[in-house]
């Protein structure tokens, strides 16, 4: 499953420069990511896509389901989580140090 870079990505092009395999491109400045060199960051170093863990908006890069029924599934999963309102701990984990780490961004770029 490949990654795509959504409406609310900001340019800040920190995902261009963690991407591993050089996936992601900048066409007609509009940034996007290749779904034939996109791994997933799997079988690296890394334990998560680095797109997705340095986007500072937490919704600047999601993951593009393959097929329909992945899409039914992931649909699904969230609908119930939301209608069980039981906090997924990672999600909450990686929003908060999203949130922490565009505000240390903001911080440097400011000066």
């Amino acid at each position: 499953m490949a990654y795509k870079i959504t409406s609310q990505c900001i340019s800040c092009n920190l995902c261009e420069t963690v991407c591993p395999v050089g996936a992601i491109k900048i066409i007609d400045g509009k940034h996007s990511i290749d779904p034939d060199l996109c791994t997933n960051c799997v079988d690296s170093v890394y334990s998560v896509p680095q797109c997705q863990a340095g986007c500072p908006t937490c919704n600047g890069c999601v993951k593009q389901p393959n097929d329909y029924w992945e899409s039914w599934f992931d649909t699904y999963n969230s609908i119930v989580k939301n209608l069980k309102k039981e906090p997924d701990y990672w999600e909450t984990w990686f929003n908060s140090y999203s949130q922490k780490y565009s505000e240390q961004l903001q911080k440097i770029n400011s000066k």
